[in-house]
């Protein structure tokens, strides 16, 4: 009898631990519990200007959250490490990116949340502006589609070409009708165009790479992009923070774009970057 109370009472107790776990609190969904209790969010970043993060992570870990950055060295890899569970949200990229590989490689990704607008610049160190561009000279533009379309729109604005107007930002050489200079267009990786300064006319570089390479964009750009807030609504190039579908409604997730929607970050922005990057949600 007594063997049969004690184990009666071991069945309950157990019964009881399990009932307290099941109502206890867990850390979000697709992030990682860190020490002591700890929710720890993985964020995909490309290149090496992650500053605006800063406050967001002194502000979040009063919340008991940790943002970790991890750095990607590919405009490639991010959205697909996301899809597969390695990362938790990323920020790297714009809408039009975002939207040529979710449709390119089937994934289920969405935007929560938008963090800067960064220009694209034409750069050079063998020319000072882009009327001295001669006959012939090689131009580097990145070679990924979303970009490479808008790095053409660029050149077109600078009246080094025309595109077909039909193509709007997605053009290719292709699509060139009008190359009067016979510039030969050079195609390579985003990251690597700063590297290429030295070896053609000009490089069409991105923001985020121009900052990288220690240039200034609003001050070293012989001809950059248009950032003004007037121009920027439903803008394709607006960057943005992005999750699985799935997980778009997480609290965690809401709550570190909140974190970023902050003077705090818009003040690291704009003396970080000196106007070469703009907060994109202060302009809505």
């Amino acid at each position: 009898m007594k063997t049969t109370k004690r184990l009666a009472s071991a069945l309950l107790a157990a019964a009881l631990a399990l009932s307290f776990t099941a109502c206890s609190g867990k850390p979000a969904e697709n992030s990682s519990s860190g020490e002591g209790g700890k929710t720890v969010v993985k964020i995909g970043v490309v290149g090496e200007n992650s500053e605006q993060w800063e406050p967001v992570k002194a502000a979040l870990a009063a919340d008991n959250i940790e943002i970790e950055l991890v750095k990607f060295s590919e405009y490639s890899l991010p959205n697909q490490a996301l899809a597969d569970g390695d990362i938790d949200l990323n920020s790297f990229q714009h809408y039009a990116f975002l939207n040529k590989e979710i449709e390119e490689k089937n994934l289920d990704l969405t935007v929560i949340g938008e963090t800067i607008i960064a220009p694209l610049g034409i750069y050079s160190v063998n020319v000072q502006e882009v009327s001295q561009v001669k006959e012939g000279d090689k131009v580097a533009i990145p070679s990924d589609a979303t970009n490479g379309g808008r790095a053409l729109k660029l050149l077109e604005s600078a009246g080094l070409l025309k595109m077909d107007p039909e193509v709007g930002y997605l053009g290719t050489k292709a699509d060139i009708v009008e190359n009067p200079l016979n510039l030969d267009i050079y195609e390579v990786e985003a990251a690597q165009t700063p590297s290429l300064l030295p070896d053609v006319a000009i490089a069409v570089i991105n923001g985020g790479h121009a900052v990288d390479a220690g240039l200034i964009p609003a001050q070293d750009a012989i001809f950059l992009e248009s950032t003004d807030s007037s121009e920027t609504e439903n803008n394709p190039f607006i960057n943005v923070i992005v999750a699985r579908t799935a997980d778009k409604d997480n609290e965690v997730y809401k709550k570190v774009v909140d974190t970023y929607h902050t003077d705090a970050v818009a003040k690291v922005i704009e003396e970080t970057y000196k106007g070469s990057y703009l907060p994109a949600w202060t302009n809505q």
